[in-house]
């Protein structure tokens, strides 16, 4: 097992694992950029090292700073969280030529997953799923232009290194592609700094399905469930639960199967998801896999009772997966509290914490890093709790959920919570009925 673990992340996610490694008996190396230097991650690791500016590429996303601060503490291994570089095979590749062990998969199953044509590939290889589109990067206007003919409007052209919406765009009839097509490319270059772009089918109506697995270095690869994750915004999701409504076992055996082969197809090593759209048939096709521990990863282990962080230590120091796939028999549901203005198109909300009150109750859990007195930096992603409820059923799950909204009070910025508790009374959203778009026609003041 690691003697000191440097955790190359900020806010709730780097307090998550530094309990964890706690309880582990592991000793934690933070690093904080100068925007972060109150931060509550910082204050609870065994040590703290400033990596920089508040910028990202001036510090969390610098891996000489980073690596710079494995050497002078001597940690032994890197828990890389979310987001930043937790899905740079660079920096995998670094950490594995100095001898620093990555705490997830290796460069090679990083690139595997993280270029969408080649995943993609990687999949019908496995005999898993996919939405029909392109073979590959679509190489000019015209060639795209045919392939959209080809596959049937609506269709969706996407970049090849994108994530979080970036270099995305749908396209309903063929006289709208050229714009559509130059905006992505665009867009997608202005992101990644690469303007390749593939063509899909549009699912209309989709279900938004992800499947959390888990993989030893000895070939073993389990799931754990799914997880539905259609109430986004922007393609940024808002809520997430588990069980999905949507589901019925037989859909469950088959996606679940699909997972595993996903994982199995590249040997996968530690935590990682396999997301899909499920269109309203219930057909599913994979459409991209997370080599890293997800936002919403509670939403699992409060229906499973597991901790994801450690098992990713686990893993990463060589020990054997034990157990088998798991069909949760409990309901557990997580809504990511933004400091944003949920009234005012969602506008950021940066500044000072006046006032602070967290729920509490049985079934309830909160993962936060902020307190009162905590400033809110403008720099990095706008969320700053999670608030997680579990119940034996969904209805439970819901009403539970009402009340904790109702105690968690924020003073000082605007936050998602009163969007949150509209969503909770929304008849639909109660029935199950709802899919990615279903944010498109919500009213905040009905």
């Amino acid at each position: 097992m690691f003697n000191k673990i440097l955790i190359a992340n900020r806010g709730e996610i780097a307090l998550r694992i530094i309990r964890t490694c706690r309880e582990m008996g592991i000793k934690t190396v933070a690093v904080y950029s100068t925007a972060d230097r109150e931060s509550l991650h910082v204050r609870f690791a065994d040590e703290a090292v400033c990596i920089g500016p508040p910028a990202s590429s001036e510090s969390y996303l610098s891996i000489p700073r980073i690596m710079a601060a494995v050497e002078i503490t001597n940690a032994d291994a890197i828990h890389p969280g979310y987001g930043f570089l937790a899905e740079n095979a660079d920096f995998a590749e670094v950490c594995a030529e100095y001898g620093i062990k990555f705490i997830g998969p290796t460069a090679t199953q990083i690139r595997k997953m993280g270029d969408k044509i080649t995943a993609k590939e990687t999949m019908i290889k496995a005999g898993v799923p996919v939405i029909p589109g392109s073979e590959g990067l679509v190489k000019d206007l015209k060639s795209g232009q045919k392939t959209a003919k080809e596959v049937g409007y609506p269709i969706i052209i996407k970049a090849t290194a994108g994530g979080g919406g970036k270099g995305m765009r749908v396209v309903w009839n063929e006289k709208d592609f050229e714009t559509a097509w130059n905006m992505a490319r665009q867009e997608a270059k202005a992101s990644f700094g690469n303007d390749g772009v593939y063509i899909e089918k549009f699912v209309e109506e989709p279900r938004h399905i992800e499947f959390q697995i888990v993989g030893d270095q000895y070939g073993k690869v389990i799931h754990l469930s799914e997880r539905d994750c259609s109430i986004q915004r922007r393609h940024q999701k808002l809520v997430e639960e588990s069980p999905s409504p949507f589901m019925i076992p037989e859909l469950r055996e088959k996606m679940g199967d699909a997972a595993v082969k996903a994982g199995e197809a590249i040997n996968y090593e530690g935590v990682g998801t396999i997301e899909f759209l499920v269109d309203k048939y219930r057909n599913f096709y994979f459409m991209e896999m997370n080599t890293r521990i997800q936002v919403e990863h509670p939403v699992t282990e409060e229906v499973i009772d597991y901790d994801l962080i450690k098992e990713q230590i686990k893993i990463a120091a060589g020990e054997k997966l034990s157990g088998q796939n798991y069909i949760p028999e409990v309901h557990a549901m997580e809504c990511r509290i933004n400091a944003e203005d949920p009234f005012n198109g969602f506008r950021p909300s940066p500044g000072k914490i006046i006032s602070l009150h967290t729920s509490k109750g049985h079934g309830v859990r909160v993962d936060t890093h902020v307190y009162a007195g905590y400033v809110i930096p403008p720099f990095y992603d706008s969320m700053i709790a999670k608030l997680i409820c579990r119940a034996r059923t969904r209805e439970e799950c819901i009403k539970k959920m009402e009340r904790a909204l109702d105690e968690f009070i924020v003073e000082g910025v605007k936050t998602t919570i009163p969007f949150h508790q509209r969503l909770m009374k929304d008849e639909n959203f109660r029935a199950g009925n709802f899919h990615t778009g279903f944010l498109n026609d919500f009213n905040m003041n009905e």
